[in-house]
């Protein structure tokens, strides 16, 4: 039975080579120019250049994310109804890179002569507006992942390439974006200089996406979908919530460590141009794991290894508390977390295109669009819950960032976003990997399926 189903399983391989992971990863790049922009630095921006208070940054990325989940449906209906020469999902890429770049980019120019109030409306819209756009690139570019190949190996290297290249762009952004502002003239207006330079980039990044891929999946041409079939399809589909909630949960963890990193960098370890270091630090590990992520993700299935890595990554936690200020302690203990990231960065996005296959064969609905929208809903949610976290945590340490020196109640709020709150995160994470256990299905699911459709 088991050599039958891995005889199924082959059967749906594509010809697929270096290029089109590769082609496919700088997707994750460009966006990732926007999106670690957000988790790193957007708070920091506000907060200690724009002048708004810690406490209302943080609410208005809570009250941001209110509504998203419609908007992420709307896009995955769109893009599940799209119909174009280039196929479903591509035309989003091509007619969405340019305006993404120029709203990332004047989510930074909020201007100056304004009145507070008026500054917070301009935060608001204009982080709202960003956020429309990143959903109609980033639901489309995600979706792509299921419509490339059938086949549940080949959809973990390209999320893997996938990820190897977002890890690349926070990099770039990480160590990029305090050198170039200081380089403009360490000016507000230098933030929108800089982030025109690396949205500039992004563009071309997305139009390679474009050029570099084919959607080879086709699916027996089938009456339109109604919504509400749709969304009963959702409704049935149980390990699309897991997954979705465990995105949730994963990505608050990933924001509160970009977020409170240069935090940490500048009040506990008292340089913050150590920020960048503390970055390469994390994300070393986790390039140089994604090496050999792949054939583990094979040998034992993602889920037991993300869970492996959930467990490594607490020990990395706890090691900081050995001596939280001194340098070569919190670095070894980003080393650990890195090696405890790979997995998880390496296997979170390829859980939605086998909840695609789940639910096709559970409902008979086959709905990629808004089934994908669960990875942005939770991306966004979670990094937007995060940022919030950030920002209230901070607020009620009394932050202030006029202040070149913090309040003791500052300096543990700070301890709170870099060590403790993320333990209770990555516990949490555990929980919902544990019940996620539809690895074990997957091959009788495709073997279903392929029997299906003869």
């Amino acid at each position: 039975m088991e050599s039958a189903q891995n005889d199924n399983a082959v059967s749906f391989k594509e010809n697929l080579g270096f290029k089109d992971y590769l082609g496919f990863g700088f997707g994750d790049m460009a966006v990732n120019f926007t999106f670690a922009s957000l988790g790193m630095f957007v708070v920091f921006f506000y907060t200690d250049v724009v002048g708004i208070s810690a406490g209302i940054i943080g609410t208005l990325m809570l009250f941001s994310r209110s509504f998203d989940g419609i908007i992420d449906v709307v896009i995955g209906g769109l893009v599940d109804k799209t119909h174009s020469r280039w196929g479903k999902t591509r035309p989003w890429l091509l007619f969405g890179a340019i305006p993404f770049a120029a709203l990332t980019i004047l989510l930074f120019a909020v201007p100056s002569g304004w009145s507070e109030t008026a500054k917070i409306v301009y935060i608001f819209l204009s982080y709202n507006i960003l956020m429309i756009a990143f959903s109609a690139i980033a639901i489309p570019y995600g979706t792509l992942n299921s419509l490339v190949t059938r086949d549940q190996h080949q959809r973990e290297i390209f999320n893997l390439f996938r990820m190897f290249m977002a890890q690349i762009g926070v990099l770039i952004v990480t160590n990029a974006t305090m050198p170039l502002v200081n380089f403009f003239g360490n000016k507000q207006v230098s933030w929108v200089a800089t982030y025109a330079v690396l949205s500039g980039i992004s563009v071309i990044l997305l139009f390679i996406v474009f050029k570099s891929q084919r959607e080879r999946v086709t699916v027996s041409a089938k009456e339109k979908i109604p919504l509400k079939i749709s969304l009963k399809a959702i409704a049935h589909n149980k390990y699309w919530w897991i997954a979705t909630i465990f995105f949730i949960i994963y990505s608050i963890g990933y924001a509160l460590n970009q977020g409170s990193t240069i935090y940490y960098a500048k009040y506990i370890l008292h340089n913050d141009s150590l920020v960048g270091i503390l970055t390469i630090g994390y994300l070393a590990p986790v390039l140089i794991g994604f090496v050999v992520i792949a054939s583990l993700f094979k040998k034992y299935g993602k889920t037991k290894v993300m869970l492996y890595g959930s467990l490594v990554s607490i020990v990395g936690y706890l090691f900081t508390l050995i001596s939280p200020d001194n340098f070569w302690v919190v670095m070894v203990a980003q080393i650990i977390k890195g090696l405890g990231q790979a997995p998880l960065l390496g296997g979170v996005w390829a859980m939605f295109p086998d909840t695609i296959e789940y639910g096709e064969w559970k409902t008979h609905v086959r709905i990629e669009g808004l089934l994908y929208s669960g990875g942005s809903l939770g991306q966004k949610v979670g990094v937007g819950l995060g940022t919030a976290i950030t920002g209230w945590v901070l607020a009620f340490g009394h932050y202030n960032g006029a202040l070149a020196a913090q309040s003791p109640s500052a300096i543990q709020s700070i301890y709170q976003l870099f060590i403790y709150i993320p333990l209770i995160i990555y516990v949490l994470q555990i929980v919902m990997l544990r019940m996620y256990d539809l690895d074990k299905k997957y091959p009788k699911i495709m073997a279903d399926l392929a029997a299906r459709n003869k």
